[in-house]
């Protein structure tokens, strides 16, 4: 009945999902603050004629709010769905092979910025509860809120959350922001490394120089800012900031073991992402690496001319952006402080530095044994014939740990993302056949939900 469904209907879902596409809700650019609450509308929008109750834009201290509703029964359980309708920045523009706000569909996937992360994702929610809605199916309470912060660290999202628990207030989260192993071997995120972020800015001279006449005289900020960065990882992957590892949590032999049965062939994982080899922290595995391991990378570095031919200075300034992947007990906050401490311990004296934190948050394990897991479980099974397997996944959601701390409730972490639907780079993409069984699994999942 469902497949049916979604058949009959997929022209209308696909206009109204690429509406949404269209609107560059790109929350890091304040020049598209216009857009966040025209996409927050047109969310308000979709929400009602999906079968929501009552559904409204509410003002926060940063992007609005949407906050949708359908209840059945006050005494019913009830299910929070959480999604962001922010996106990341495009650039490189010159990399995607169509315009990144007007999707197109190629070779059976839709290619745009949000395809997946998240506005598909949360998509997929939203006509799950369609379905349930249109046809009588539902006996629980479901609420929707969406978000336009993520991408930036949700930094109004836990004083909303503090100040609407009531409004809030349910027995389980639900979230469709993560991704799968493969669309062959499906699988459930069980747990996500947390974050913390920071800009650093390395500051030499009073102004740019002549490297003819001060090179060699004076430290260069680029020089300088390279060399720290370099000091804060060694030669086995391993992070060197003093005691950086003292609250890692370390994975039980039991985990380990079934992490080293996930199917997992490196040599495709290569080359799908053009590498001859992996690299990190020295006794651990690539999938131990990439989810219940830290981690820190330089994402950004720049200063002096970068302009076209050669123009020869020693610039006045330098700038990183710099992350690290958290994984549970590790505290953004106090990681923060040791990292910002520690860089300007390391700094020459021949430069100031300034280290600005730009956001963080925590990492979140879910119980396998918890009803509503089960109920998504039952979910993947009938959408792609195969028990999910439980996997930790390196990515972060900060709201996820800010949900269990305010609320006091679990999150199941139910996402049908792929590593090639190169999320936050140039051409995101999302593939039709992924969204038809994703509204599928979800649907059951509330099926399910109200059995157990």
């Amino acid at each position: 009945m469902i497949k049916q469904y979604i058949q009959e209907n997929e022209s209308r879902m696909q206009e109204e999902l690429f509406s949404l596409i269209r609107i560059p809700s790109i929350s890091s650019e304040s020049k598209h603050q216009p857009d966040m609450l025209r996409c927050a509308e047109r969310w308000r929008e979709l929400l009602i004629a999906a079968g929501a109750d009552r559904a409204e834009v509410m003002p926060t201290e940063g992007n609005p709010m949407v906050y949708a509703e359908r209840i059945i029964d006050a005494q019913a359980p009830t299910v929070l769905i959480y999604g962001h309708y922010d996106v990341m920045p495009v650039e490189p523009l010159n990399l995607w092979h169509s315009d990144p706000f007007e999707p197109v569909i190629r070779d059976g996937h839709i290619f745009a910025r949000g395809a997946d992360d998240d506005k598909g994702q949360s998509f997929i929610q939203a006509k799950a509860f369609e379905y349930l809605t249109q046809n009588g199916l539902l006996k629980h309470n479901v609420k929707f809120i969406l978000e336009g912060e993520e991408e930036i660290g949700s930094p109004s999202l836990e004083t909303f959350c503090e100040q609407h628990k009531q409004l809030l207030k349910a027995d389980i989260v639900l979230v469709s922001d993560t991704s799968m192993l493969s669309a062959e071997l499906p699988s459930l995120t069980t747990g996500l490394r947390g974050l913390s972020y920071w800009q650093v800015e390395v500051t030499g001279p009073n102004r740019d120089l002549h490297s003819g006449h001060f090179g060699g005289a004076v430290m260069n900020p680029i020089n300088a800012l390279c060399k720290m960065i370099a000091q804060l990882t060694d030669a086995d992957g391993r992070i060197t900031i003093p005691h950086f590892y003292d609250d890692v949590e370390e994975v039980s032999a039991e985990e380990r073991e079934m992490i080293a049965h996930i199917p997992f062939d490196e040599e495709k994982y290569k080359a799908a992402i053009g590498i001859k080899d992996v690299f990190g922290e020295k006794g651990y595995s690539t999938l131990e690496r990439n989810s219940c391991r830290p981690s820190f990378d330089c994402c950004g570095i720049w200063g002096g001319y970068t302009g076209e031919g050669a123009k020869t200075v020693i610039p006045s300034k330098a700038y990183a952006k710099i992350s690290t992947r958290l994984v549970p007990h590790q505290n953004s906050e106090k990681i923060a402080q040791l990292v910002a401490q520690h860089l300007q311990s390391i700094a020459p004296t021949g430069v100031t530095v300034k280290v600005e934190y730009l956001h963080g948050g925590e990492g979140y394990v879910c119980p396998i044994s918890l009803p509503a897991y089960k109920a998504a479980e039952k979910g993947f099974e009938l959408a792609f014939g195969k028990r999910p397997l439980p996997v930790r996944r390196g990515g972060s959601i900060p709201i996820i740990a800010t949900f269990e701390k305010v609320l006091g409730i679990k999150t199941i972490l139910m996402g049908f993302g792929l590593e090639s639907n190169a999320i936050h780079s140039p051409n995101e993409n999302m593939p039709l056949s992924m969204i038809r069984r994703g509204i599928e699994a979800v649907a059951h999942f509330h099926l399910f939900f109200d059995e157990v």
